[in-house]
């Protein structure tokens, strides 16, 4: 299939970060031919203060993108951000996300980030968020810990089973038929911001380590083997020298104009996350036929 659209892509960087707007944690969805990008929009404001965002942006070409579309209130004690997918369940669409607590200034999220829920029945307009309560109804909210990226995937085994991954002693998992009501497994080793695809008999995992994007696969969720670090363009990318990370994969075979699997990650830099964290971060996009092999726009 062409790859038309991807001809045309300039850089790169599709949502570029300055000393006051981060854009982080991308997560893709294409309806209608529309590309929508949700993402963790961070704005550092006139007074220091930082606030986190889950926010969006649409585009018909990849190229050209809607301004900055702000889903989440402006709350410090709050601070949804990281997006981590979307399905599809029983008519309406389901985002699942974090709260990143930093009331004080803190750097990163203290130990009141959990994981949630909003949905949707056009991707624009999204209820208010719902505590995922993946511990199971018997464990109240403050002894859940602390957790962050989520990510739902179904099981290919068990079609009525979803399982949540999330960030918390490595990457956790739970599990649910309903998406309410779930029951904890276990955990893995496995680094944050975890992506999930089916591809043939196997799961093919995304994961970001303390740099790059890692590779996990598996025939059932709960066994991985390792399969490498992907660090893309990075030697070459000033934007990305510091940090590449949160890399998510959409299946475009089926997309006019891609053909292809798109990747959308995001990188810092020159300094990496532990310099620079709030600011600068940019959203990039590579490509793949084969989720192995990987190609990006030359800029």
């Amino acid at each position: 299939m062409a790859s038309l659209l991807l001809d045309n892509i300039p850089s790169p960087v599709l949502l570029q970060g300055n000393s006051r707007i981060a854009y982080r944690d991308p997560a893709a969805i294409y309806h209608e031919g529309v590309f929508r990008l949700y993402y963790t929009l961070v704005e550092t404001e006139d007074d220091g203060a930082v606030y986190l965002y889950t926010a969006m942006s649409e585009s018909r070409n990849l190229t050209d993108w809607s301004e900055p579309r702000r889903l989440t209130p402006r709350d410090r004690n709050l601070n949804y951000s990281s997006p981590g997918n979307i399905i599809f369940h029983n008519g309406r669409y389901i985002m699942c996300l974090q709260t990143y607590p930093r009331p004080n200034g803190e750097k990163y999220g203290n130990g009141d980030s959990r994981i949630w829920t909003m949905d949707s029945r056009d991707l624009v307009h999204w209820s208010e968020p719902a505590l995922l309560r993946v511990k199971g109804e018997s464990v109240r909210d403050g002894d859940m810990g602390r957790m962050i990226d989520p990510y739902l995937v179904q099981s290919k085994e068990d079609p009525g089973k979803w399982w949540c991954f999330y960030k918390q002693n490595g990457v956790s998992l739970s599990y649910s038929t309903d998406l309410v009501h779930w029951t904890y497994w276990g955990c893995e080793e496995a680094g944050e911001n975890v992506c999930i695809l089916q591809e043939g008999d196997e799961y093919i995992l995304f994961h970001s380590p303390e740099n790059g994007i890692g590779v996990m696969r598996s025939s059932d969720l709960r066994n991985w083997k390792q399969q490498g670090v992907l660090t893309l363009g990075q030697e070459q990318w000033e934007w990305a020298q510091g940090r590449i990370t949160a890399g998510f994969v959409l299946d475009g075979r089926q997309i006019p104009g891609v053909g292809k699997y798109l990747m959308f990650f995001h990188g810092t830099g020159p300094e990496d996350e532990r310099v620079v964290f709030d600011t600068h971060a940019c959203i990039g996009i590579a490509w793949s036929d084969d989720l192995t092999q990987w190609h990006w726009p030359e800029s």
